[in-house]
């Protein structure tokens, strides 16, 4: 690939990167998060998989992530969450994160469209594709994860964009 084709992919990845954060901006400005969270669950949601992306696809790339994600959230929307499933070349990987949940739009009484950010570490990307995850030591990383979503009674979707490699709807629900 040619370098000016690798500049274009990365600016277009930050741009991306940038209307997913810009509804955090929005929200922040109108909720101050309350600490510590408190210790109660008020929901758990499973999710899995629906549809895969690679930006640049590449012939040993797996689209087919077999992700399974449980969340447990609390009343003032903080969440932990594990996630497992196969990275983009195949290796089981985990993620384990803690985060928060931004209601910014309810069009209807059974609609809430909301962003969500986690952080926590990756695990699993080893041997010859440990350096496609930056910070990668020993096949952990840190890892941060922006998302748009919609939830509908107990049923949620989310668009997540997974650096500058893709992005990845999920779908799951809520108990």
């Amino acid at each position: 690939m040619t370098s000016a084709w690798m500049r274009t992919r990365r600016l277009a990845a930050v741009h991306l990167g940038l209307a997913l954060l810009l509804p955090w901006k929005v929200v922040m400005a109108n909720q101050q998060p309350t600490w510590p969270p408190q210790l109660e669950v008020s929901h758990v949601l499973l999710q899995t998989s629906l549809y895969t992306r690679h930006f640049s696809p590449q012939p040993d790339h797996n689209n087919h992530q077999e992700l399974i994600s449980l969340e447990l959230h609390n009343p003032q929307r903080w969440l932990v969450g594990g996630t497992r499933f196969l990275n983009s070349f195949d290796q089981e990987a985990i993620y384990l994160y803690a985060g928060r949940e931004f209601p910014f739009w309810k069009p209807t009484e059974n609609i809430t469209v909301r962003a969500k950010f986690s952080a926590g570490v990756l695990h699993g990307y080893r041997g010859e594709y440990q350096d496609n995850i930056p910070f990668n030591r020993y096949g952990t990383s840190p890892a941060a994860m922006p998302s748009l979503g919609m939830q509908w009674g107990r049923f949620e979707t989310d668009l997540i964009v997974f650096g500058t490699a893709g992005a990845m709807v999920l779908g799951g629900i809520r108990f």
